[in-house]
């Protein structure tokens, strides 16, 4: 395996570099995400001290890397883990996923315990052989959820469901609807954003509608109830998205002024404190993929599934309607 050269001196030019900003520029081929994996592992040392990544370089210093630059590429491994079953055949299965769990493990993901716990970990188990189009990570996949969102996900067996499932989702053909309980009084009845996504260049862990360039996104959203209780004004939305960009819902509606509740990365509080002192708080998003409709990839036949609000949500909601 490749390793990084033992010393790296820092040339003047650099002084006010950030470390992990000159590491990832000067090692060949290797990603910030993997220079900042090595720091935080004390694989890093600055003139012989152990360094941190918001190190502000002088000049002068020798840098020496004592890990693996690279990393052997993870593939999906089969776990025991329970999965609710909506629907499965021979080309596919719908799968009602929990809130909490990864879809797959991240590229960037440098070790064993990083891999475990995920959709794809337990639909190895589960089926034994998924389609391939998707790779060693994600075998099977054709859309996702974000690990905090819950419901309605379709898994390919073989690859030519994939290609088929794949050009429906492409071609907007694939019908997604999602329940939301989002804060504030939405203004208008039904409503739909149309802004392009890209990631935030400050805050690389979020998405914005505020970049030029990104990528077009549409998501329409219509009222179903209206909360004016103890804990403030809320709205529970249906929304139904065309595209499915990286956190669509969930930054389209907080770029209106109304984030989704429990979403603290786009703007939600952490605790809800009532009008009786009791402080209530979710430990996922209010978002939940409620219904899903599409071709079957063989036959042609229109699929139409659905996914009740699980029941964390459920006792959530009847817990403001009570304040």
């Amino acid at each position: 395996m490749p390793q990084a050269p033992s010393h790296l001196v820092v040339p003047a030019d650099a002084e006010g570099k950030r470390l992990d900003s000159f590491l990832a520029k000067h090692l060949a081929e290797v990603s910030r995400s993997r220079v900042q994996q090595l720091i935080e592992q004390e694989q890093v040392l600055v003139d012989d001290v152990i360094a941190k990544a918001s190190l502000r370089l002088r000049g002068g210093e020798t840098i020496a890397v004592r890990g693996p630059i690279h990393l052997p590429p993870l593939r999906a491994t089969a776990e025991d883990i329970p999965l609710e079953i909506v629907y499965e055949d021979d080309d596919l299965a719908v799968v009602n996923k929990q809130a909490g769990m990864m879809v797959h493990a991240g590229a960037g993901a440098s070790d064993e315990e990083r891999n475990r716990g995920t959709l794809v970990n337990a639909l190895l188990h589960r089926f034994g052989r998924l389609s391939q189009a998707g790779g060693d990570l994600r075998p099977g996949l054709v859309h996702r959820l974000d690990k905090a969102t819950s419901g309605l996900i379709v898994v390919a067996k073989n690859d030519a469901a994939h290609r088929r499932l794949a050009t429906q989702f492409a071609g907007r053909q694939v019908k997604k609807t999602y329940l939301a309980l989002v804060h504030g009084a939405v203004k208008h009845e039904k409503g739909t954003v149309n802004a392009g996504i890209a990631r935030d260049r400050v805050r690389r862990t979020r998405m914005t509608t505020r970049r030029s360039g990104g990528r077009e996104a549409v998501t329409h959203y219509q009222v179903q109830e209206r909360i004016d209780a103890g804990y403030g004004r809320f709205t529970l939305l249906e929304v139904r998205i065309e595209t499915g960009r990286t956190h669509q819902i969930r930054v389209h509606l907080a770029s209106l002024g109304h984030p989704v509740v429990g979403d603290t990365l786009y703007g939600a509080p952490r605790d809800l404190r009532g009008k009786n002192r009791v402080t209530i708080s979710l430990s996922r998003n209010f978002l939940h993929a409620a219904a899903l409709q599409l071709h079957h990839p063989r036959t042609g036949e229109l699929l139409s599934f659905s996914a009740p609000l699980p029941q964390e949500l459920n006792a959530f909601l009847h817990q403001f309607r009570r304040a």
